[in-house]
């Protein structure tokens, strides 16, 4: 599979976030068993390109590239200002918002790091959350609910 240097930079940090691995062969593995096949060279310079360090507990982001990251807004205040309505369907939330509302409410929802969240797609005025289950997805629904309250 080919895949974008992108795609493999979100990956080796899904990856490396999960799990703890010690050397940039065990991840060259983790990422061959996900179809992803890259040279040591390429692997080096995406871990010096994503400032990854080799710390005892494996592979973590330097200080400095974890306070370059941009804040998310905060979720209360973004709900607040730019959700319209909740729509449940099934497994899935819809929330409505003003044009161009979509995507920080999506930002913020995903920067919150639900547990019932599967996904979010955003368009201009809609955020799609996927859930796992209904179950899953009432709970969601509750706990969002009661943030805007």
């Amino acid at each position: 599979m080919g895949a974008t240097k992108t795609f493999r930079h979100g990956q080796i940090l899904r990856l490396v976030s999960d799990a703890q691995i010690g050397s940039q062969e065990d991840l060259r593995r983790k990422l061959a068993a996900e179809k992803l096949r890259v040279t040591q060279a390429t692997l080096s310079r995406d871990l010096q390109e994503l400032r990854l360090v080799k710390t005892q507990s494996g592979y973590r982001a330097t200080p400095a590239a974890a306070q370059e990251i941009a804040p998310l807004p905060q979720l209360t205040r973004v709900l607040t200002e730019f959700l319209r309505d909740i729509r449940p369907a099934v497994n899935m939330l819809v929330l409505k918002t003003p044009p161009s509302g979509a995507q920080p409410l999506a930002a913020a929802i995903d920067g919150a790091k639900f547990s019932e969240v599967a996904g979010t797609i955003a368009g201009d005025d809609t955020v799609l959350i996927i859930t796992p289950s209904k179950k899953s997805r009432e709970a969601l629904q509750k706990k969002i609910e009661a943030l805007i309250k």
